[in-house]
Parts: C-alpha cells; sequence; structure tokens
C-alpha cells in the first residue's frame, strides 16, 4: 500500500517521484487511494474528484480494476470527493506537497440504502418535468440532437414493484430537431410518415431489479406501424417535493433503437447513395412523476 508521505531523494542528484519510475512535474505531487467496499473488495470505476479550495474542479477520474487511484496535481490543499453507484459518496481533504505522495490508504465506501420507492397507486407523467430525447449521427459525422415535445404517460405502481406496468403514448408529429426543413421531411413519408402513424407507444409490466437504484425496464414499443420488444436501463432517483408540496418520483432511462427493425429505412434516401441517419439512435428520457388526482 501507499507511504502515506513519500520524498525520497537518490545520492542527492534530481529527487526521485513518489513511484520511483515517474518523475513529477517541478511544484506537483501525486495523491492516490485505495477504494474497497465493506467486506474489502476493490470497487471499480468508482469516480473520482480532485477540487481546489475554491470547490473548482482539478482532476476527474475512476479507479481501475483494482480500485486505485492516483492523479499529479500541482502541491497545495484539496477536496476530495468519492463516489460509486450503490454507496454513499466519501469525502475528504488532503495536503499535497511537492514530489511527494499523498496517500488516503484505503477508502471504504459503506452501501447506501435504496431510494425510498413510490406508493402503490395510478402515478401520471409530467410532461412539464419531463423529456424524452434522441441522439443519431448525421451523414455518419455529426450528431443529431432531437426530441419529442408531446407525450403522455400514466404508471400502476403495484404494491410488489416488479409487477408495476406503463403506458406512454408520443405525438410522432412533435419531433424537433431544431431545424424545421429537416423535421418536415422526419414527419414525411421517408421517415415517421405521422399521416399513416400519429403516435408513438410503449407498453410495460417487467421491471426487474439490477441493484441499488438499477432496474430494467422491459416493454413493447410501436413505431412505424411496428412493434418490437424494447429494454430500457433505468436508474430511479427516488422521491421528492415540487414546489407546491406534491409528491413526485423521478428517474432516467436510456435504450438504443435500431431503425431497420421497425422499417424505417427511408429508401428514397439510401437510393441515391445518402446515409442520412446511422443504423442505431439513442434515446435519453428524464422523467417526474406525480400522483394521479381523481377523476371525474
Amino acid at each position: 500500500m501507499f507511504g502515506r508521505w513519500l520524498g525520497n531523494r537518490t545520492n542527492g542528484m534530481q529527487p526521485a517521484s513518489p513511484l520511483g519510475a515517474v518523475r513529477t512535474p517541478a511544484g506537483a505531487g501525486v495523491i492516490g487511494c485505495r477504494v474497497v467496499d465493506p467486506v474489502n473488495q476493490p470497487v471499480t470505476g468508482a469516480e473520482f474528484t480532485v477540487s481546489d479550495t475554491m470547490g473548482r474542479k482539478v482532476v476527474t477520474g475512476g479507479t481501475d480494476p483494482y480500485g486505485s487511484f492516483l492523479a499529479t496535481v500541482p502541491a497545495g490543499e484539496y477536496r476530495l470527493a468519492v463516489t460509486a453507484e450503490g454507496y454513499t459518496p466519501y469525502r475528504a481533504t488532503a495536503l499535497v506537497a511537492e514530489d511527494t505522495l499523498a496517500s488516503l490508504g484505503d477508502v471504504t465506501l459503506q452501501v447506501a440504502p435504496p431510494p425510498e420507492p413510490p406508493a402503490a397507486g395510478e402515478w401520471q407523467l409530467d410532461p412539464g418535468h419531463s423529456s424524452i430525447g434522441f441522439t443519431a449521427r448525421h451523414i455518419g459525422l455529426a450528431r443529431i440532437h432531437g426530441r419529442f415535445n408531446s407525450f403522455a404517460g400514466a404508471v400502476r405502481i403495484a404494491e410488489r414493484i416488479e409487477r408495476s406496468a406503463m403506458h406512454v403514448v408520443i405525438d410522432a408529429a412533435s419531433i424537433d430537431t431544431g431545424v424545421r426543413m429537416r423535421d418536415e421531411h422526419l414527419r414525411s413519408g421517408d421517415f415517421l410518415d405521422v399521416r399513416r402513424f400519429p403516435t408513438l407507444e410503449f407498453y410495460s409490466d417487467r421491471l426487474s431489479h439490477r441493484g441499488g437504484s438499477r432496474w430494467v425496464v422491459t416493454g413493447a414499443l410501436s413505431l412505424h406501424g411496428v412493434t418490437r420488444t424494447v429494454t430500457l436501463d433505468t436508474e430511479y432517483l427516488g422521491l421528492g417535493n415540487g414546489i407546491e408540496g406534491e409528491t413526485r418520483a423521478a428517474c432516467r432511462a436510456t435504450t438504443e433503437l435500431h431503425r431497420d427493425d421497425f422499417t424505417v429505412s427511408w429508401q428514397s434516401m439510401l437510393a441515391r447513395g445518402i446515409a442520412a441517419v446511422g443504423p442505431s439512435i439513442r434515446v435519453d428520457l428524464d422523467v417526474q412523476l406525480v400522483p394521479q388526482g381523481p377523476t371525474g
């Protein structure tokens, strides 16, 4: 394990670096630690943030397969934050001296309690605080970012969350990439063909817990007259209160769609040798749910 402070010199010559084989720049030192879980197993991919005393980020990175993190920084005082999914964040301070290794030793992350689930009952998607966006490649180079501006959804939360169900309806004509001519083309028969298929619909009654705040939502997406199974990698963010004190539940989800699965091949474009959009589209959802009020 790293020494607490190392600053050896070699035969009165140039100072050796904290790691011996690696020379640190003048006026800099090295900060490091090993991140482990409560049973002393390394936490791979934990995020490490080093900030100065003014709160400005100096270095960010992730732990290696052994849970270790090392970074070279100018000598000075720093604030450290270590975060990993499913664990309570760890924070500390460290003083880094020139040509020394400031080691935090083993940083043990404690398992975080799972976020409180929403209460069983009927919930509805809040369009004003939710978004459905997508990213696709344009002619194989730059990326196109877009969204759907009009959608609605309902979720029935069961006593056992895995048995919950949801139904989301998206107005296909509300597609918006910020370029009117392109959006009109996307609504045409070459792409979404909104006159024939005015909505995209997603229905699911299969939720699987992956641990911590991670869930998998599997359902059926109907797009362009075709229905396919789609899996959403979902992060449940927990409960909160709105401005008026109403309870809200929030989550983020991502999936990847392959346009050929939905017969959206845009043959008129391809026939001219123009690969307008890549074969896959990434979809990103930020969702807030509110309890459904009484009807009638």
